[in-house]
């Protein structure tokens, strides 16, 4: 199939997969790995670019097409070395979040003040919910230069132990389909597998938190994750598909540790925590409800949580810097995480910090 024209192979492709719902046929790993590989060099139009994106979701992807969709994203990413024992990457979706406001940007400081160094992998917004994200924040809200600084950011992060970056400097390939997926409305399964890749790896332990939101996607998430450099994949389905577990509801958590069975774990606020924690948590989640999820909302309720451990969202941050630190093997419990955390924001340190880690960055 290689030997074919890639306008050729790529109509073979979507005859296979886009001949309706009664005929039409799986890709194997490797032509799923070749189709894609086609739209990020750019070697067909962008017509059968958004055909394909839209036919593959429609059909529904097998577990070998979205390992063959992931492969070709990652080869096209060189990890960069990064000299830390431990580094844990948060992925949430990079669509964004619109409901609820959800604090995870400010939990990353607090997590590595907590002895694991912690970055978020994120994008600006895109379709459908073009919701908030972590360069959201930081490009739209915070000035920081949108891209070209990449290699700075990755900087800060070996030296501050957390940072943020974003898909235009660590693929830019995947980042250039930006329009097309504005033009197709739907998520293509480019949302589910740009959440795992890897841009950073650590000398030590490399881990990853990230979400699914459907059903069955989890498995394919963690066979991935069998097949990376990530030494632990952790798959949940938290609040608003964000890695913040267990908290609006029972969470289902997948972790996968390298070639090993993989494990689940059923999380829930009420038996993570004591008594009077988990009254704390509910009581804050209730409050955050009442709260417009604005990236102005968040960044002022989030500074003060950084500033003084005050509010709804220092609770937030709390809960999940536990949670993330617990599956990490940091903490034997979440309570002895979180109580930790709390004293973290009551120090004010991590508002210095995160100040800090942003002001070379501002455009």
């Amino acid at each position: 199939m290689t030997e074919m024209s890639p306008e050729n192979r790529m109509q073979a492709y979507l005859q296979k997969i886009a001949a309706g719902p009664k005929l039409s046929k799986d890709l194997t790993e490797e032509e799923a790995e070749d189709a894609l590989s086609l739209i990020l060099d750019e070697e067909v139009s962008q017509v059968r670019m958004g055909v394909f994106l839209i036919a593959a979701r429609m059909k529904i992807e097998t577990v070998p097409e979205n390992i063959g969709y992931w492969r070709a994203l990652q080869k096209r990413i060189t990890p960069k070395k990064i000299a830390l024992n431990k580094l844990l990457q948060i992925a949430d979706p990079f669509d964004g979040f619109q409901r609820i406001p959800y604090f995870g940007f400010y939990a990353i400081p607090v997590i590595a003040e907590l002895g694991l160094p912690a970055y978020g992998h994120s994008a600006l917004p895109l379709p459908p919910k073009f919701g908030i994200t972590f360069e959201d924040l930081l490009v739209n809200h915070y000035q920081v230069a949108q891209s070209g600084n990449g290699e700075k950011r990755i900087k800060q992060i070996q030296d501050s132990h957390f940072g943020y970056i974003n898909t235009g400097d660590a693929l830019p390939a995947l980042e250039n389909l930006r329009s097309i997926r504005s033009e197709i409305v739907k998520r293509p399964m480019l949302a589910t597998l740009e959440k795992i890749l890897m841009p950073l790896q650590a000398d030590g332990q490399s881990f990853i938190a990230t979400t699914y939101f459907h059903r069955g996607y989890e498995v394919s998430l963690t066979e991935i994750g069998k097949r990376s450099q990530f030494d632990r994949v952790i798959v949940g389905n938290g609040m608003e598909g964000t890695t913040l577990f267990g908290v609006h509801k029972e969470a289902k958590v997948f972790i996968q540790d390298g070639n090993k069975e993989t494990q689940s774990r059923s999380l829930k606020y009420s038996e993570m925590f004591q008594e009077g924690t988990a009254k704390q948590i509910l009581e804050s989640h209730e409050a955050l409800k009442e709260i417009e999820s604005k990236r102005e909302t968040i960044a002022q309720l989030g500074e003060r949580a950084l500033k003084s451990g005050e509010g709804p969202a220092a609770t937030q941050i709390a809960s999940q810097a536990a949670c993330l630190t617990h599956l990490a093997d940091i903490f034997k419990t979440p309570q002895e995480g979180f109580d930790l955390a709390m004293e973290v924001l009551k120090s004010g340190n991590c508002y210095e910090k995160i100040l800090q880690w942003m002001t070379p960055l501002k455009s």
